[in-house]
């Protein structure tokens, strides 16, 4: 599957455009990631826990993704975007969404 933020693949023609497909996951991080993030931006540094959590949820949402494009038959998805958000009562949860559309291509 190939997956990219441009709207066309350089090589490739698009033959069927099979229509939007998106992705979403939301994580929680928990109180010790809370905990030494809150060190980290007290002291500096990066908060490589809530880095590797974010790294997760964005990879759960693009498989989501191109999982849902295989299903309608599709071999690409072009014009992908990312979106990230807070959620929760206390913005405790990440939620990464994604989105693009699905479209099968051949060589040229």
């Amino acid at each position: 599957m190939i997956t990219t933020t441009t709207p066309s693949i350089e090589g490739k023609k698009v033959t069927t455009y099979m229509g939007i497909v998106t992705g979403e996951t939301i994580i929680g991080a928990n109180f010790i990631k809370d905990l030494t993030a809150s060190l980290h931006d007290f002291f500096g540094g990066r908060s490589t826990s809530y880095e590797e959590t974010l790294r997760e949820a964005k990879d759960t949402a693009l498989r989501e993704m191109e999982d849902r494009a295989l299903r309608m038959g599709a071999n690409a998805i072009l014009s992908v975007d990312l979106d990230y958000e807070t959620v929760g009562t206390s913005g405790s949860m990440l939620m990464v969404t994604c989105s693009g559309t699905a479209v099968k291509v051949e060589d040229c």
